[in-house]
């Protein structure tokens, strides 16, 4: 036996990387705030998943497929003999561990695909957006979170078979596909570092980080104008605001409606809801609106050709698939998915100055104006301090 590599540079790379790159997608995918690295994290999976395929075939010889060729027989009789205590050692990878890889493989592929598609029907964003409808698109989201989960069950797996032959063999396979080499019997096949090719992948994902943090992303917010409001009060820029698609606007509609109130995109409810609002124009909350027939039908036109059921936004499709069909809503604040979302703002934030009403959509939602309402540009402002007395010491005494 003599120390020998293993594992060639590239292939050490590749599984550190995509390791690391999992583990970053998955704890960054529930925060719309990290929605840019998350999308990052799984066009970089993709493009190791890729460069594996390619490397399966080019790399040294323990990273090529023909050395880890298994069947599903072979890894569960590999099982078996672990459970015995008694499996033979692998220089490469055991049939149980090829296995693994192969379904790793698999399952990033179908992730990092399916989270395009749901990247760009559920957010309309990215090079898949306008490919499914909000509803279309529901499936394939099941199918993302679905192979996220079990992609998490095999790492999981790997880990614990990483650990028992490290334990049944008495060496530390994670250490060696950090060096690359194992102890292995003499006459076997050595790898080549290949270190060009490492470097050339490490600079290939480097300028696609490069790329995508600065072109891609900041000079979309430079383009958009988009500028964090800390003087009143919100105070934490999302990571990226992912910006929405340019919707249809009117002017006489934001000049008529906007007179009284902040403007609230047809979007946001259903076409019924606003015949039945221009229907009782005399009485809208209290006020005669007064709009002549020409008036009404243009603002109604506006509203019905952008109303919910056109799922222009993903706002606009939850909120319409909340409403019961037989319901007509005349507040946004009362539809079931409004009254969902905000289930869990507190008391004391409805009542922050900075908000003061749940009509008041814009203190929290930096396009809502635009009628995105992307949850990337939401914030709840934080209530202002009260301000500190100016008077000293002495001047105090005197008052008394």
């Amino acid at each position: 036996m003599q120390r020998t590599l293993i594992w060639d540079l590239p292939t050490r790379l590749f599984h550190w990387t995509l390791a690391s790159s999992f583990a970053l997608a998955w704890l960054t995918s529930e925060g719309d705030r990290w929605r840019s690295i998350h999308v990052f994290l799984g066009y970089l999976i993709l493009g190791l998943v890729v460069f594996r395929l390619i490397w399966g075939f080019a790399g040294s010889h323990f990273s090529r497929f023909a050395s880890f060729w298994f069947g599903p027989k072979e890894a569960l009789d590999y099982l078996k003999q672990v459970a015995t205590g008694h499996a033979p050692r692998h220089v490469g990878h055991n049939p149980t561990g090829s296995v693994a890889i192969y379904i790793l493989l698999m399952l990033a592929a179908i992730v990092g695909l399916s989270g395009i598609i749901t990247l760009g029907g559920d957010e309309q964003q990215g090079i898949a957006a306008g490919w499914f409808t909000f509803a279309q698109v529901q499936v394939i989201k099941q199918v993302h979170d679905l192979g996220a989960t079990l992609m998490l069950l095999v790492v999981f797996g790997h880990i614990t078979g990483v650990v028992v032959e490290s334990v049944l063999h008495k060496e530390n396979l994670a250490r060696a596909m950090v060096t690359g080499f194992k102890q292995a019997a003499v006459g076997t096949p050595v790898a080549q570092p290949q270190i060009t090719v490492a470097v050339l992948l490490l600079l290939a994902m480097a300028g696609f980080g490069g790329w995508w943090f600065y072109y891609a992303i900041d000079k979309q917010i430079d383009d958009q104008a988009w500028h964090v409001k800390l003087e009143s009060g919100i105070g934490e820029e999302p990571h990226v605001k992912f910006v929405g698609k340019q919707l249809p606007d009117d002017k006489q509609w934001r000049d008529e409606c906007g007179a009284c109130h902040a403007v609230f995109y047809p979007a946001l409810l259903p076409a019924r809801s606003w015949q039945k609002m221009m229907a009782e124009q005399g009485q809208h909350f209290g006020t005669d609106l007064g709009f002549d027939a020409a008036t009404t039908a243009a603002l109604l036109k506006f509203m019905v050709d952008n109303a919910a059921e056109k799922h222009a936004v993903e706002a606009a499709f939850k909120i319409e698939q909340s409403i019961p069909k037989d319901a007509t809503p005349l507040r946004i604040t009362e539809t079931p998915y409004w009254i969902n979302k905000h289930r869990e703002i507190a008391a004391s934030d409805w009542a922050n100055p900075l908000i003061k009403s749940k009509n008041n959509c814009a203190a929290c939602h930096s396009d809502a104006d635009d009628g995105w309402f992307e949850d990337a540009a939401m914030h709840i402002p934080a209530a202002p301090k009260p301000a500190a007395s100016l008077a000293t010491p002495a001047q105090g005494a005197a008052s008394q």
